[in-house]
This record gives C-alpha cells, structure tokens and sequence, in this order.
C-alpha cells in the first residue's frame, strides 16, 4: 500500500513539475471548496480542478485514477466492475477495457497461427475476456443515462442499443467470411477493431453534458483576463479584510459550491432497489434464449437447411435485424404506456408460440425460415433491449436513491450480470438437449421465455398493486 502510494506521488511530482506552477488552497467552509492555482503575480487565475482536467486530461486521468485505486484498496474489500465503475473516470474505464478486449480477442486468435493445442491457454483467454469486458456495458449505459432523461429513453436507448445487433452481425460477417480459410482472423479481425474503437473512445467520449459546458465555459474565459462568471458558478471575495493577520490583495476568484458529493451505492444497496432483483431474473431467462439462438442458430441453419457455414452465418444475422426492429418498438412502447414491465411481459408472451413457429416452419425451405427468423428476433430481443438499457437506467436513477446519480453502473452491471449467467447456461444446455434432438432445445426455450413471462407479470402486478394503494 505504502509502494503505491509514493509511486503515485512519485509519478505526479515529476509529471507536473514542468507544466504549471501549482498553488492549491483548500478551506473546508461550509459546503465551499476554493481551489486556486497561481498564473500571474497580481491576481488568481479562474482555473479551477475542473478546467485543469480539461487542460491536461492526461495528466489529471492518471492522478484520479491512482487515487481511486489507492482508496480502492485502502477502505474496500468488493472489487466488483460495476462498483469500481462508479469511482472510476467512465472514459479511462471504457478505454483500458476495450483495449484489454482486444488484446485477449486476439490471443484466442493467435492461438490457431501458432499452432497451440492447450486447452488450458484458450479456457484462460476466454475468462479473462469476459472479464475485462464485464466493463463496457455498465458504463456505456451509464453515459447514456447521464445524457437522456426518462421522457423519451425507451426510444432514444432502443435505437443506440441497436449497435449490440449490428455488432453481431458484423462478428457473423467476418467468422463467416474467414471461418473455412484462416479461422484465426476471425477473432484477431475484431481484436483489432475493438482496440481501435478503444483510442478513439478515450479521446472523443465525452461522459456528461455539464463536462461539455464547462469547457465551453472555459474557452469563453480565455478570451479575457476578466470575465463573468461561469453558469454554474459564484463568486466571491477570496479573503475578507478581517479574516487574518495577512495582508493578501482582495481579488474576485471564482468559488466552486460543492455539496457533499453522493458516495457511490454499495452492492447490497443496489440490491435493494425495488425492481432490481425482478428484472435481473427476468433478464436471466430472456438473454438465455437470446444468445442460445447466437451461439447455436448457424449450427441448426446448416443442419436443418443443409446450408454450407458461410451461408448459414449469413443468414442467421437476420436473427438481429429482427432484433433492431425489436428493441425500437420495445422502447417506444413503453415510453408510450410508461411501463416497461407490461411492454416486456406482452413481446414475451407472443414470443413463445412464435419459437414453437420456427422450429415447425424452418422445415419449409428458406423463406418461412426468413420470415420467422425476422419475427424471432424481433420478440426474443425486445425485451433483452430493454431491460439493459432504459429499464436498467431507470433503475439506477431510482426515486429511492434521492438524487444519488452515482448507482447506474452497480445496477447495470448487477442486471446484465445475472443475464450473463443465463447467456452461459443457455448455450451449454442447448449443446447437451441437441444430442436428444433439435426439438429438445426448442422446449427448453421456450420454458425459460416463460419463466421471464412470469417474473414480468410478477413486476407488473406489483406495481399495479402499489398504484391502487395510492389512490
């Protein structure tokens, strides 16, 4: 603990050493944080830790994010990446976990040009992969929430979460293309991608509107040395005449008012939130359903339609043109009767007999199959869509939490955690029913969209029942 600290203070002393002249004078008044920084002899500069930020995000990232981790490590045993994703800058975080994405999509890649057989060294790549991407999707959405209010998520969220739908079927394009001549670049091809997306992230993402009016506050500062105060901003005498036995110049300094900053929410805390728990489980089933049809769908196509692997990748990618469709209508639906539960119980409820459709109609040639694969999508990943995103926003941004903004990245990652096991189990039982025949994985499906039906009516049904007791 003591090696981390000093290597941070080491690192930061001699970073910053030959930028600026730094002068920081903290007075714990009350609710009032002053910090200053000399630039000119006369007169304080109205720069503030903020703007610092802006000027130097490098330098100010590394500072911040030594300085979570040595708190991290002092005061909390829980590393969950939801939980860290809450103390940590979501644009660092983002970055180091796309790249570290690509690293080890890449390495599983590798593996074939390399000629590796250990089975010990894939099944490594793999946990290690989804572990560091355990870090996108919690604040991807946290960055959305920041941005978008409750009015319209459903619509403004379906539509961005369709990038999940596009990225699959790019990932279906690409293995497709190299899965029968080099099946290695069909992980190293998207590593790549990944790692790229990552730099471009790190220095375009911009996490929260005020951060755009802040450094549009601070390019309209520079323009004169005085200038009104920013929006947000008051200011005030620095040091009155009578304060101290000092004689200090009276000068006019910008005053940052900063209320006791809200602490991010614990597990157990997030847990606790009405709904949490309900649309965690509901999403278990709902995403077991959805990525049994992503891992296995190429597999039955080609058994089924007697399709080579190209085509058959192809044509499962139809799978999530459905689900585009799916999750906008979703969103908007619920923005319309303003509840998310009911919009999933009703998409969930029709999805059912239309599995049972698609294993009866894929036996009737390419077009059936086309059509039900649309519809499929369409209902399966509605729901998914919106339990991710709008719901799980809505969550985080709870009444309950009393303006306490800082619960979205533990909710989201609690939520598409729990979904997560659901993706894990699917796909292992649809490996172990397939041996029975198809018909086997169909009903298995089709049992988990009803066990998601009953945990969203359940959510229905209490909400309804909290509705009557208020009037």
């Amino acid at each position: 603990m003591k090696i981390l600290s000093f290597t941070r203070q080491l690192i930061i002393y001699h970073v910053n050493r030959f930028l600026i002249t730094l002068i920081r004078l903290k007075s714990y008044l009350k609710y009032t944080e002053i910090e200053l920084r000399h630039v000119e002899y006369s007169y304080f500069s109205r720069i503030t830790e903020v703007q610092y930020r802006h000027a130097h995000p490098l330098i100010a990232l590394l500072n911040q994010v030594l300085n979570r981790l040595t708190e991290q490590f002092e005061l909390t045993p829980q590393n969950e990446i939801g939980i860290i994703g809450e103390r940590l800058p979501i644009r660092l975080y983002l970055t180091v976990g796309m790249l570290t994405s690509g690293l080890f999509t890449c390495l599983f890649g590798l593996g074939y040009i390399y000629d590796i057989h250990s089975l010990g060294f894939y099944i490594f790549v793999q946990v290690a992969n989804g572990l560091v991407q355990t870090t996108g999707w919690p604040s991807v959405v946290t960055c959305i929430g920041n941005w978008f209010g409750k009015g319209r998520r459903g619509l403004i969220m379906g539509l961005w979460n369709s990038h999940t739908s596009v990225g699959n079927i790019l990932g279906s394009l690409i293995a497709g293309y190299y899965v029968s001549s080099n099946w290695g670049l069909s992980f190293i091809v998207p590593g790549v991608i990944i790692a790229a997306m990552g730099v471009i992230c790190f220095l375009f993402l911009i996490e929260h509107p005020n951060d755009l009016r802040i450094a549009s506050a601070q390019s309209s500062a520079s323009s004169s040395q005085v200038s009104p105060p920013f929006i947000y901003w008051d200011t005030e005498l620095l040091l009155g005449q009578e304060s101290i036995g000092v004689c200090v110049p009276v000068q006019q300094v910008v005053v940052l008012k900063s209320e006791a900053e809200p602490s991010a929410i614990s597990f157990m805390g997030a847990l606790r939130i009405p709904g949490v728990v309900e649309f965690s489980l509901c999403l278990l089933f709902a995403k077991l359903v959805s990525y049994t049809f992503l891992f296995w769908l190429p597999l039955y196509i080609t058994k089924t339609a007697h399709l080579d692997a190209k085509k058959a990748g192809d044509l499962s990618t139809l799978f999530d043109v459905g689900g585009i469709v799916g999750g906008i209508l979703a969103g908007v639906l619920s923005d319309k009767l303003g509840k998310r539960a009911t919009t999933c119980a009703v998409m969930l409820l029709l999805a059912a007999p239309t599995l049972y459709g698609f294993s009866m109609m894929s036996q009737f040639g390419l077009g059936p199959t086309i059509g039900m694969l649309l519809v499929c999508g369409g209902l399966v990943n509605g729901p998914y869509s919106l339990i991710t995103t709008a719901v799980s926003a809505d969550l985080g941004t709870h009444k309950s939490l009393k303006g306490n903004a800082r619960a979205l990245s533990t909710v989201t990652a609690i939520i598409d955690g729990t979904g997560s096991v659901g993706a894990a189990v699917g796909p292992l039982l649809a490996g172990l029913l397939s041996a029975r025949g198809w018909d086997q994985v169909f009903y298995m499906l089709m049992t988990a969209d009803f066990l998601a039906l009953l945990v969203s009516l359940g959510i229905s049904c209490t909400v309804l029942l909290c509705v009557q007791r208020t009037f």
